[in-house]
């Protein structure tokens, strides 16, 4: 075996904990909030609710079909899973259905009125007038209908392949009249009572905006420029319906946990079956007759269970892109990027991170400085070698384009790319090409494991000794999603520090190495027991009269393991806060055993990436960072690195940080047991705090050169 992976502890029999997936659907409840929360400016409101949408179909693709799957285990197995899909599957349905009635009635009752008092009209085909229904008419002919594929159904007819969240028309045909002979149709139309159009929303804007003739602006659907002429597409039938569809299918590769094989060619394998996957959830219209909602069943092979009542529209992830006039307090007023002090005006990053540690928070401050880490690199003779984890990238990735200049410039240059980082398999395989054609050594997923850590290691040579600079990470190597997303960058020259980065990097060639780390914790060898070794010691501290607290920054917090300790832990006395902004299976605040533990939640305007470990430590304060959330996967099934700050400047930065997120009480949420999802407000007369932009402020002022 290739590894030498730590052991878990041995479980409690049974302690309380919220289930995995219901704790999602509390997060995405959250998401949902703030569509509703007149506090955010329209268009973003609305974005939340392009968000909700994209995250459901996500948990469909991947959490709810995999519960499907377990349901075709045998009964005794669903024990030794300790649970059971059917009951959990209903409870999801109902707890998504409730949802989605939340979701209509914002969209209808607040967002749409407030759309209304800017003048801007999301209208239907048959809200047109003459002249708009001529203009509309023409961009489909021009624009629309050379996209289309309509495509008849029928019982001698081949099913056509439905692609997964793709939106579609189920169109109802009917004869013309009654002197159109069944002999005057093609062959391929023959007996047909159905039909599919294909919405290309994929190739096409989900919206058009009408040309203006006043103050006001209207909008229309794709789909409704197409339900406008779809009789245009059968000419010879009488339409007598059409309704919208979508089936999203099971987008788990189903790749075995193994430590042989031609890693690469299964997930170039599992890509296709993503693509024919089995489904997991069909979509349609509830005005859809009921003989042809069985038609469809039939057709497509689906069971009851498949079947979800939408409404008109489907992929409401769509309405990332619904047009903005041109008003700009429609959305959020941009907060000015940021610059780090020590180094906007450096004539090089190397010679400051010589002197000292430096962090670099996102997206408050510009991810410029990892882009000038790599582009120096190649300019300077004295380096000789480049290391790099990738995991996602942007799709024009400046990162990338560095790495190929090193490899002109002379530079050995490694990769490791995990092309299993879920639904950029196909993304990554395609840039693990460019890098092997431009000369760069690859290195390709384990089986078994994900590497999931973000670093990158730069090795020069200066009077025959090497001298090694490390930047590291809780978010990607992608210069797009830094200005979306809450994440620490850190560079470092610390021996402690760069010597194990080098040793994370020999694992990654060598794919076999018995692990031992001092500094840096990492999974799957050292991470999870240096974790429980830390929360034992503040027990141990409490215990013999002294202080314990924990606070945990995380995406996730899921492991039972780590639940069962951070349970420990209150029960003896230490307090512990937590900020999780997804899944979050402790149940929080219960007097019987989690009493010391609060949990608060933040949705705000960036995503809440970070992940933070704080330990009092009896004063001696240990802080990491890391790409790791507390979940099993993380914890045992990936190569992951938290990494120490040990710069006390640096500390107290990241005490502020922290402090200014548990004081946040605009977009923070209670996780506490009875207050679930409620918004944590300011007691009468206190200030308030909305953490994101609170931090923007403190960077700003803080990092301005003394």
């Amino acid at each position: 075996m290739p590894f030498s992976i730590e052991s878990q502890t041995q479980m409690p029999t049974r302690f309380k904990t919220t289930n995995r997936e219901i704790s999602w659907l509390q997060f995405n409840a959250r998401v949902l909030q703030e569509a509703a929360d007149s506090r955010n400016p329209l268009l973003e409101r609305i974005r939340f609710l392009a968000i909700y949408s994209s995250n459901l179909d996500e948990f469909f693709r991947v959490r709810v079909a995999s519960l499907r799957s377990l349901l075709n285990l045998k009964k005794h197995s669903h024990k030794d899973l300790e649970l059971e899909p059917e009951k959990l599957l209903k409870k999801i349905h109902k707890i998504v259905g409730a949802q989605q009635e939340i979701f209509g009635k914002i969209f209808q009752t607040r967002i749409i009125p407030e759309l209304h008092k800017y003048k801007i009209f999301l209208i239907n085909e048959t809200e047109l007038t003459p002249i708009q229904a001529e203009q509309v008419r023409s961009y489909f002919s021009e624009t629309v209908l050379p996209k289309l594929k309509p495509v008849f159904l029928g019982a001698e007819l081949a099913v056509p392949f439905l692609k997964t969240n793709a939106l579609y028309f189920a169109v109802e045909l009917g004869p013309k009249t009654q002197s159109v002979a069944e002999r005057d149709l093609v062959p391929s139309q023959a007996g047909a009572q159905y039909a599919i159009v294909d919405i290309p929303s994929d190739i096409l804007p989900r919206f058009f905006t009408l040309p203006k003739d006043t103050k006001e602006t209207r909008i229309l659907f794709l789909d409704d420029i197409i339900r406008l002429s779809v009789k245009e597409l059968f000419p010879r039938f009488e339409v007598l319906g059409v309704y919208a569809i979508k089936l999203t299918r099971d987008a788990e590769l189903h790749i075995d946990d193994e430590f042989q094989g031609d890693l690469l060619g299964k997930i170039q394998e599992g890509l296709g079956i993503r693509k024919k996957g089995v489904p997991s959830r069909f979509l349609y219209d509830p005005k859809m007759p009921v003989e042809m909602l069985k038609a469809f069943s039939k057709f497509f092979k689906l069971s009851a269970d498949d079947l979800i009542p939408g409404g008109r529209y489907h992929n409401f992830s769509d309405l990332m892109s619904f047009p903005n006039p041109g008003i700009p307090s429609l959305e959020n007023k941009p907060l000015p990027l940021l610059t780090h002090h020590a180094l906007a005006d450096a004539n090089s990053i190397f010679d400051v991170i010589e002197k000292q540690d430096v962090l670099v928070m996102y997206p408050y401050q510009t991810y410029d400085y990892v882009i000038r880490f790599l582009k120096e690199a190649v300019d300077d003779p004295t380096v000789i070698m480049v290391k790099i984890t990738l995991y996602r990238v942007a799709n024009n990735s400046k990162v990338i384009e560095a790495l190929k200049d090193l490899v002109l410039a002379g530079k050995e240059v490694m990769a490791f790319i995990e092309i299993k980082a879920r639904f950029d398999e196909e993304k990554n395989l395609y840039w693990a090409g460019e890098l092997e054609r431009a000369g760069i050594k690859v290195l390709y997923s384990f089986p078994g494991l994900k590497v999931h850590s973000k670093l990158c290691i730069i090795t020069k040579v200066v009077d025959g000794e090497k001298k090694r600079y490390c930047y590291l990470s809780t978010g990607n190597f992608n210069e797009k999603t830094s200005k979306l997303y809450g994440d620490f960058g850190f560079f470092t020259t610390d021996p402690r520090i760069t010597k194990e980065v080098k040793e994370v990097f020999q694992i990654l060639n060598r794919k076999e190495r018995q692990a031992d780390f001092e500094h840096l914790l990492v999974s799957p060898f050292t991470l999870r027991k240096s974790l429980i070794k830390f929360i034992d010691k503040e027990i141990k501290n409490v215990r013999d009269g002294g202080k314990g607290r924990i606070v945990l920054k995380l995406n996730s917090l899921e492991d039972e393991e780590m639940t069962a300790k951070l349970y420990e832990a209150s029960n003896a006395g230490v307090k512990i806060n937590l900020v999780i902004r997804g899944l979050c299976c402790p149940i929080v605040g219960s007097p019987s055993f989690s009493a010391n533990i609060k949990g608060i939640s933040i949705i705000d305007r960036y995503l809440e990436h970070t992940r933070m470990y704080y330990f009092y430590n009896n004063g001696n304060e240990r802080v990491y960072l890391s790409s790791a959330d507390w979940m099993t996967r993380n914890l045992s099934h990936r190569i992951e690195v938290a990494f120490p700050i040990y710069n006390e400047a640096i500390r107290e930065q990241l005490r502020t940080y922290i402090d200014l997120q548990l004081s946040d009480n605009v977009k923070a949420r209670y996780l506490t047991k009875g207050k679930m999802n409620r918004y944590r407000r300011p007691r009468s007369g206190a200030e308030l705090v909305q953490s994101q932009i609170a931090i923007h402020k403190y960077l700003r002022i803080k990092n301005k050169p003394e």
